[in-house]
């Protein structure tokens, strides 16, 4: 009788261990790539581990309803490509835009429409009042950044090869915007414009709000950024995953999000 007791729990183990093994094969995995966007999407290290406000936003979401995510880290053209390759499932923040390419889908809730503003030296009285007022400022931009969903004049202007002369293009990886605003500070720059809460979270972690200032209003539209998922899912399960995040990120809206813009000290 002994025995046979031994036999069953033996048998019982086996069969737990089995049914443990095929659950964690069978596990919903959600790969994800992003680029570094402070602090809406940020490269972890092992001393600030934290991803942002949109990635702890896409853990929240598809965590709760049994995924577990994988992470890639890499710049937006690599990531893009990613996705399209299949690589990746989905990118949270992409710009939305009717023609973009065709590789993959945006799902039907924007991550953030963030208002823009320009950062200045706080010295400096000059204000956005249209495209006539950057006449004579220097203007900080990255390589191929591109500004014609929220300003056709900015970009227009940027891009005018008369107005070269004035148009600072820094290139980098993953630290320009914070050169951008060192280059502001020492003078050898006038003015940069992005999103309001990258502005505000790079001021606070350079310390740098006693010698820069933001100018409020920026420019004309928000900018609209969306999560696109790859083509390579098969259609069910896009539709699935796309579901998941829409209604997920509905039911963020107000004190959820809030409480998530405020870990990283910034706020609409």
């Amino acid at each position: 009788m002994l025995k046979d007791n031994k036999l069953r729990m033996l048998s019982f183990l086996v069969f737990a261990l089995v049914a443990g093994v095929s659950s964690v094969s069978h596990a919903k995995t959600l790969k994800v790539c992003y680029d570094q966007w402070p602090p809406m999407t940020i490269f972890p290290t092992k001393e600030a581990p934290e991803r942002g406000v949109v990635i702890d936003m896409v853990e929240q979401i598809y965590s709760s309803k049994g995924y577990a995510l994988e992470y890639f880290e890499v710049p937006l053209a690599r990531g893009l490509d990613m996705v399209a390759e299949g690589l990746c499932d989905m990118l949270p923040e992409y710009l939305y835009s009717k023609n973009s390419e065709k590789g993959f889908v945006y799902a039907g809730e924007a991550s953030f429409s963030y208002a823009t503003a320009f950062v200045v030296r706080k010295s400096d009285s000059w204000r956005y009042q249209g495209i006539q007022s950057l006449s004579g400022k220097r203007i900080a931009t990255g390589p191929g950044w591109d500004y014609s969903s929220i300003s056709a004049g900015y970009q227009h202007y940027i891009d005018d090869p008369a107005n070269s002369d004035f148009v600072e293009v820094i290139a980098g990886y993953d630290d320009v915007v914070d050169r951008i605003i060192q280059m502001i500070k020492e003078d050898r720059v006038d003015l940069y414009a992005d999103n309001d809460l990258v502005l505000q979270y790079v001021l606070n972690q350079l310390d740098l709000n006693d010698d820069l200032r933001i100018v409020r209003p920026g420019l004309e539209k928000k900018l609209v950024e969306m999560p696109i998922f790859s083509k390579k899912i098969p259609t069910e399960k896009r539709q699935e995953l796309i579901n998941i995040w829409n209604q997920g990120r509905l039911a963020m809206r107000g004190e959820k999000e809030r409480a998530l813009l405020s870990k990283y000290k910034v706020s609409l």
